[in-house]
């Protein structure tokens, strides 16, 4: 099997030898070892669960400053950044440890045997149950937030699955050091062994979606390799569900109030936003629509001005570098697009990239310049009027998020751009921006295709029920049913014969 490298980004060189290619009977023996671990997991309990993630999350921050320096090295995030994010992971593990004691995620409903108007009803008690065994696909662009300790995973064990991880190529460094960290952590807490696994390589990635085992996959990354993914899980005897976030334009509209409020404001605020992280959010703003005239000169003006003053950004791996290039020179050759500014160059050490501001037309938008490009370019369409900035959100694609920059008080004209856009968005911003997703009860992160395949998110609480799947017991005597399903049983919100009951 092949060396598993981790390249410094920066430079552009190897820095270590991580790990081998996992080999296809490595991958099936973790596969197996999940599956083993499954009853037990459940086994736990929601208590024991809770215990688990927090013990996660404990031993992820007592390994604070190791695991951001391995980060940073391999993904030139910033040591800022990572610690950010590692915070932002902990909390996240922290989070679905109060969802398993709350535990109405549950959906426990109870109805007792009786009559109806269509006659008898049996005793019935529902309830959702673990999938079992997940494959987690990390994310180049979060080492953490989205990879090994990432949401997939917190959730999935929350939920009772065993997971094991694909690392990804652009951080194995990270991911492996994480691994080990979780795998001490999670035997102290008594989970069984095989409650996580790791590999490596591409062709590991395909062999895990395909085994038996698996019964879920999580997946964040591009189109084609969801759609590759899809591909394998199709060529199964028995298919399973997919859940991918897969690409995002997070067009941005900018009010004529709005710009003539506080146009300055709002350029400079665009460029951190679809600057941040290098440009590579899957909420970064792609497409910024911005009116014609002096008030949207403002805006324009502003951005230029912070694009000129940026400098080389580098990005995560050679591959990502290589199609900033060619999309983003793609997008500045189409016709009716004009470069605006650019950033600095850099001195061709690494994958770096250029900052790029480029504008269009509303009225004329090019196909081009709805698709996604990973990395610091935005493209600024100038509308001349609403019957032009509604014919131009008629042509975006679906994304996961869309956001309204609105003028004091304005209530019209976001009202009719948020009715257009929520048909295509997952998540409506407002005068802010939407790089940065909140972990929260309320958050979703999802989208219609081709943001997401579902209409699951996989940032926040809900995230969990992807990984469940409901059960009913019919007729079942009290000593099979679970806890949570008994009649005396008070600890949780639960529906019974119609009622909304919640905990003593």
């Amino acid at each position: 099997m092949s060396d598993v490298v981790s390249i410094d980004p920066r430079t552009g060189q190897a820095a270590e030898v991580v790990a081998q290619e996992t080999s296809p009977a490595e991958v099936a023996r973790l596969c197996e070892a999940a599956l083993a671990a499954a009853p037990a997991l459940e086994g736990l309990g929601r208590d024991g669960r809770a215990a688990l993630l927090r013990s996660l999350a404990d031993a992820l921050e007592a390994r604070r400053e190791d695991v951001v320096a391995v980060a940073d090295r391999e993904t030139a995030l910033g040591t800022t950044r990572l610690n950010g994010e590692l915070t932002r992971t902990a909390y996240q593990l922290r989070l679905f440890a109060e969802v398993l004691a709350e535990g109405s995620y549950l959906e426990a409903t109870i109805d007792h045997a009786g009559d109806t108007p269509m006659g008898p009803r049996p005793d019935l008690r529902r309830m959702l149950l673990p999938i079992g065994p997940v494959a987690v696909f990390g994310a180049s662009n979060f080492p953490l937030a989205f990879s090994v300790p990432g949401g997939d995973t917190a959730s999935a064990l929350a939920a009772g699955c065993p997971v094991v991880v694909k690392a990804h190529g652009s951080h194995p460094a990270t991911s492996q050091l994480v691994f080990e960290v979780f795998v001490e952590a999670a035997r102290a807490a008594g989970a069984p062994e095989g409650t996580l696994g790791l590999v490596h390589g591409l062709q590991a990635g395909a062999d895990l979606v395909a085994h038996p085992a698996i019964r879920a996959v999580g997946f964040t990354g591009s189109v084609n390799g969801g759609r590759a993914l899809l591909q394998i899980i199709e060529q199964r005897p028995d298919p399973i569900p997919f859940f991918g976030e897969l690409s995002s334009l997070n067009p941005v509209v900018v009010t004529p109030q709005a710009a003539a409020e506080r146009g300055t404001q709002l350029g400079t605020e665009l460029v951190g936003s679809f600057t941040l992280g290098a440009g590579q959010f899957c909420t970064k703003p792609g497409l910024v629509l911005v009116p014609a005239g002096a008030e949207g000169d403002q805006v324009v003006d502003a951005m230029a001005e912070a694009v000129r003053g940026s400098g080389p950004q580098v990005l995560l791996n050679e591959a990502i570098a290589a199609s900033f290039g060619k999309l983003s020179g793609a997008i500045a050759e189409a016709p009716g697009v004009s470069p605006v500014a650019r950033g600095t160059e850099g001195d061709g050490t690494g994958f770096t990239a250029t900052p790029l501001l480029l504008t269009t037309s509303a009225a004329e938008l090019p196909e081009q310049v709805t698709e996604e490009v990973f990395g610091p370019v935005t493209v600024v369409a100038r509308y001349d009027g609403e019957p032009e900035l509604f014919a131009a959100l008629g042509k975006m694609p679906s994304s996961l998020t869309a956001t309204v920059l609105r003028g004091a008080g304005e209530t019209q004209l976001p009202l009719a751009v948020s009715q257009e856009l929520r048909t295509r968005a997952g998540r409506l911003v407002y005068d802010a921006y939407p790089t940065g997703v909140a972990v929260s009860w309320a958050q979703h992160h999802g989208g219609p295709w081709p943001s997401t395949n579902s209409q699951h998110t996989s940032v926040g609480t809900s995230a969990i029920r992807r990984f469940l799947r409901p059960v009913t017991w019919q007729g079942a005597p009290a000593d099979v049913l679970p806890a949570e399903l008994t009649d005396d049983f008070t600890g949780i919100p639960r529906r019974v014969d119609g009622v909304l009951q919640l905990p003593a």
